[in-house]
């Protein structure tokens, strides 16, 4: 899912460049306190590095909170930070300017939690998944923090049984439902459908940029009426117009299903989760 433009001006030669210019003034395993200077791609890649590595990390998140990780650009000083980091924590294939910078500056040094196989890039949204990802991530830090590898590992387990019990209460809170479609506003909730035994209607694809074709909108109108659906899908960082208008036609309501690619201050990810549940309780008729 590359994007337009978004590598142009990142050449081998700017980055090696910028980065020279931008040094380093921090070894790769951190600055005098010790900590392990990490870097995360997007919200729930700085989640689980936080989570596992607690006092004994300094995370920085590429992507600001409210921009679409999508569609980032790296700065000089964010190369920069990429360069010096002991592990570049990346979703390949999600970010076309930090898999650029990781082939060019961090190929040894970097951590891709890409699922093996699929288009859809939001394995995340998938607990069972997201907490195989906590567990691997998890060994390559204790790889270079030995001193610290058990409380690593314990971090891990208590993270790892979080989201089991997640999974748990999705699995109970979306065993008996009225209806099994959801539509959303574009691709991104795969991985939880599947994993729940629910029906993803996308009105455009991966892309949240997307342009649908007007027949994909009515297509999808017509399917929701015969479903029987009552709330279209828009995200929390992207325009809700287009589901609203699918919403307008179908006479449902319009409301937020967060793919996590960023959150809001006083939330995390399990809060997140959980909200998302309660949404889809209601807008599916769960029992």
């Amino acid at each position: 899912m590359l994007r337009r433009a978004v590598l142009a001006g990142l050449t081998a030669g700017s980055l090696l460049l910028s980065t020279a210019g931008c040094g380093g003034e921090e070894a790769p395993q951190g600055g005098s306190d010790g900590r392990l200077r990490i870097v995360a791609g997007f919200y729930p890649l700085q989640y689980v590095s936080e989570r596992l590595g607690e006092e004994n990390v300094k995370v920085t998140n590429l992507t600001q909170a409210g921009a679409e990780p999508h569609d980032l650009e790296l700065k000089p000083s964010q190369l920069a930070q990429i360069t010096d980091a002991a592990l570049v924590v990346y979703l390949s294939g999600f970010q076309p300017s930090v898999d650029e910078a990781v082939k060019l500056q961090a190929k040894d040094k970097a951590f891709d939690v890409a699922p093996d196989h699929g288009d859809d890039p939001h394995v995340w949204l998938d607990p069972v998944r997201f907490a195989e990802i906590a567990g691997k991530l998890a060994e390559r830090l204790a790889t270079l923090d030995p001193a610290n590898a058990g409380a690593i590992r314990a971090r891990a387990g208590q993270l790892q049984d979080e989201l089991h019990r997640l999974d748990e209460e999705y699995t109970a809170g979306l065993r008996t439902c009225a209806r099994r479609d959801i539509v959303t506003s574009h691709a991104a909730f795969g991985y939880l459908a599947s994993r729940y035994h629910l029906t993803q209607v996308p009105i455009s694809g991966l892309d949240p940029e997307g342009e649908p074709s007007p027949q994909r909108v009515s297509e999808v109108a017509a399917l929701a009426k015969e479903k029987g659906v009552t709330t279209i899908f828009f995200e929390a960082l992207v325009s809700p117009k287009l589901s609203e208008t699918v919403a307008k036609e179908v006479g449902a309501k319009a409301a937020v299903l967060d793919p996590i690619e960023g959150v809001e201050e006083g939330s995390d990810y399990v809060s997140v989760m959980v909200r998302n549940l309660a949404a889809l309780r209601e807008a599916l008729g769960c029992t």
